[in-house]
């Protein structure tokens, strides 16, 4: 199957679904930390990743206007907790037959930053809250694919528990 499209999706903030979206919700870029590698017995140097550390994880939720569902984001004692769960179209590439399939992304964080946007006749307010995540999951027909836990040391990729034996020495 080749994946085509997301066809659809919905975002729910603690099991609720959140109405005041605009458009798309553009995901964070994970960027490896990494240290600079030298010394003896080397030619030179290289950069080499800190498996499962990466750098601050943004997370923007747009919203058309100021509502309800974007106030539910300022409290800065308390964690989100988001789903965006989708269907994508899959194209059969031997039958070319058009097919469903389902993607859910979680991420849990903080609130880092509230724009309010503009006030202006007749347009969207284009005003949106981003979180510090913490907390990040894919999954793929209901297969985890990618889960980064920054408080509990959890690394995964296409299940395969990356800092298993970091956990068991500390």
């Amino acid at each position: 199957m080749i994946p085509e499209v997301v066809y659809a999706f919905n975002v729910y903030k603690s099991g609720n679904k959140l109405i005041g979206l605009s458009g798309g919700v553009t995901l964070p870029d994970f960027e490896a930390m990494t240290d600079s590698i030298s010394g003896a017995g080397l030619l030179g140097e290289f950069d080499t990743t800190i498996l499962g550390m990466f750098g601050s994880l943004e997370q923007e939720i747009p919203f058309r206007a100021l509502d309800e569902d974007i106030f539910s984001f300022m409290d800065p004692t308390e964690m989100v907790d988001l789903n965006l769960r989708s269907t994508r179209q899959m194209l059969d590439e031997k039958t070319t037959a058009v097919d469903f399939s389902n993607m859910r992304i979680a991420m849990r964080g903080k609130l880092k930053k509230f724009k309010p946007g503009k006030v202006e006749q007749a347009t969207q307010m284009d005003c949106s809250v981003t979180l510090e995540i913490l907390y990040f999951l894919i999954e793929i027909n209901g297969e985890s694919k990618f889960e980064l836990d920054k408080l509990n040391f959890i690394y995964k990729v296409n299940g395969k528990d990356i800092l298993e034996k970091v956990r068991k020495y500390i």
